[in-house]
């Protein structure tokens, strides 16, 4: 069954200054992340594959080859099943459980 995928703000804000931190030195890696995180987000509709997510209620899925990971819920929106994804987390970071982003 294919879900709708959504993006949360706070997921765009994640990638964001990731993003334009490469491109300074190298623009075609940035897209290049960029697309990958794009990628491995939108397959999640089509196959919700991921771990229990730190975070009660989410999932959490490493994107291959990269530092990341989608932190993402299931749910309906608008009465169709939905992936919403809700933080794209760099694995370098060393957040406490209790300061996990949710």
């Amino acid at each position: 069954m294919k879900r709708f995928v959504t993006w949360s703000r706070e997921a765009l804000d994640d990638i964001k200054p990731q993003v334009a931190f490469i491109a300074r030195d190298n623009p075609a890696a940035a897209r290049r992340l960029a697309d990958r995180i794009r990628e491995a987000g939108q397959q999640l509709g089509d196959m919700a594959t991921g771990r229990p997510g730190r975070v009660t209620g989410t999932y959490e899925r490493p994107i291959s080859r990269l530092p990341y990971i989608i932190a993402y819920q299931l749910g309906p929106i608008a009465s169709r099943e939905s992936v919403v994804i809700l933080h794209v987390i760099h694995t370098s970071r060393d957040w406490p459980p209790e300061e996990w982003p949710n």
